[in-house]
């Protein structure tokens, strides 16, 4: 049925397809923002300089009452714990640490046994993530929490960076807002609601970039949002092209991580600063780069621990991110393995901005995309490999065995022989001795969700658990 809606839009006119666009972005404006939308804003700035006491006593009560709701009130939890004291586990469930780690795949396979008995999913907001493998994730929120964490986006996006709700501005994602066929212009729609052009990523090509920049001068953008190997391809037509284009405020990276070499492109296209953003649909963690460059958790979506198998990796050590959600009581997730792996600061760390939100020292990535090294070592993020100054497009590294790596690349003007080989000794240096072979293509395929993998692991689970247990 989707499928059939989809094909029908996609034969609409422009004009249609524009007012189906602003239709769904009144909906979507009425759900995220409210009368209360700038108190909860400025509220959330005014908690950017708490004391790591306050910040400490804040969590802890909402904790023990999220510990007690799900224990008593949420059909998984409960089943959890009834089965635990029927095997003779005393523990205590008012303490987080006695709790286990949730993972992703028992909330996909039963989503709704995560919410409480005294919700009505039908009063509730339903959302939804595909996730880098494209499997869909059923989520549920009631609209005070939707407007919650979208007042928190309001604070430490928007305000951060100097925009507003008020100003227009540019999305570049992975929705199929124009056919894939169409070869003529317009490649987006305009969201009037939500001030927003939506721009199709699946469109960018030199051939084109003259047309995405009419359509940011002419719906008058003054920042952009959106996955930055898209914007990256969108800059690097640009630039090819030797378009002027309009100069934004800021640009917004989400999604995926920025590696040096989009950073670069899309900041001199563009005239302006890229800032990093780190979030998820899952609302139990997102951080945000401030002016300095340093990335700051945001304490209110979640108690965050970083684990390096069941124990608690070092400060400043990289394992995987768990989070126990503090602000969706109706479905809470605690303890929950997020996927990725990262690392964070000593909490008496500051930063030049004078803002006390905890910082995330580094983000390596998905736990499914680190490398593992002949010896054992888990390598993650690889984005040193590709320098600003390498003449390539975009690439992709890809874990076939423990012993071999292959490097797809998309070649820019200026690409010889020579870089390749300094892409193999920047990941030797990394790895040890693998055996790397580099691919030249004309474009690397996305994922089902538009989403831009610049690291696989084709390695199995027991493979990688095998080799690390040696």
């Amino acid at each position: 049925m989707a499928d059939a809606l989809l094909r029908f839009y996609h034969q609409m006119p422009y004009a249609l397809r524009t007012a189906i666009a602003s239709a769904r972005g009144l909906q979507l404006q009425r759900t995220r923002y409210g009368v209360e939308t700038g108190r909860l804003r400025d509220e959330a700035l005014a908690r950017e300089h708490w004391t790591p006491a306050q910040w400490t006593e804040w969590q802890a009560d909402r904790v023990t009452r999220l510990l007690h709701r799900a224990a008593t009130q949420v059909p998984y939890y409960r089943d959890v714990w009834m089965q635990r004291r029927r095997a003779g586990d005393r523990a205590s469930w008012e303490l987080l640490a006695n709790w286990n780690v949730l993972e992703k795949e028992a909330v996909r396979r039963n989503p709704q046994a995560f919410l409480a008995d005294d919700v009505d999913p039908r009063r509730l907001v339903k959302d939804h993530t595909s996730g880098t493998s494209g499997t869909s994730l059923n989520l549920w929120f009631p609209r005070d929490v939707v407007r919650q964490w979208y007042a928190l986006f309001e604070a430490r996006w928007r305000h951060w960076y100097g925009v507003s709700l008020e100003d227009r501005w540019a999305i570049v994602g992975g929705q199929l807002v124009t056919p894939v066929s169409h070869t003529r212009a317009p490649y987006w729609v305009w969201n009037a609601p939500m001030r927003q052009l939506y721009m199709s990523s699946y469109h960018i090509a030199p051939s084109t970039a003259r047309d995405y920049a009419r359509a940011l001068e002419r719906h008058g953008v003054r920042y952009m949002l959106g996955y930055p190997s898209a914007m990256h391809a969108l800059a690097q037509a640009m630039l090819e092209a030797g378009i002027t284009t309009p100069r934004l405020e800021v640009v917004l990276a989400n999604a995926e991580p920025v590696l040096p070499y989009q950073r670069q492109s899309i900041e001199r296209a563009f005239g302006c600063t890229l800032r990093e953003s780190y979030g998820m649909a899952e609302t139990v963690a997102a951080a945000s780069e401030c002016k300095h460059g340093v990335m700051h958790l945001w304490p209110e979506t979640g108690v965050h621990e970083v684990l390096d198998g069941h124990a608690a990796a070092p400060v400043g050590g990289v394992g995987d991110l768990v989070a126990t959600g503090l602000l969706n009581s109706a479905m809470p997730l605690i303890r929950y393995r997020v996927g990725d792996r990262v690392s964070l600061a000593a909490p008496e760390q500051s930063c030049l901005c004078h803002r006390t939100l905890p910082v995330m020292t580094s983000i390596d990535g998905r736990a499914d995309d680190v490398l593992v090294a002949p010896d054992g070592r888990q390598v993650g993020r690889l984005d040193p490999v590709f320098k600003a100054a390498l003449p390539i497009r975009e690439a992709q590294i890809i874990q076939e065995t423990i012993e071999t790596i292959l490097v797809r690349v998309v070649p820019a003007e200026g690409y010889t022989e020579r870089d390749g080989i300094s892409i193999i000794e920047r990941i030797r240096d990394r790895m040890g001795p693998v055996t790397v072979t580099i691919e030249t293509c004309d474009a690397i395929a996305r994922g089902r969700n538009g989403k831009f993998r610049a690291v696989i692991s084709r390695l199995s689970a027991n493979t990688t658990r095998e080799r690390n247990n040696k």
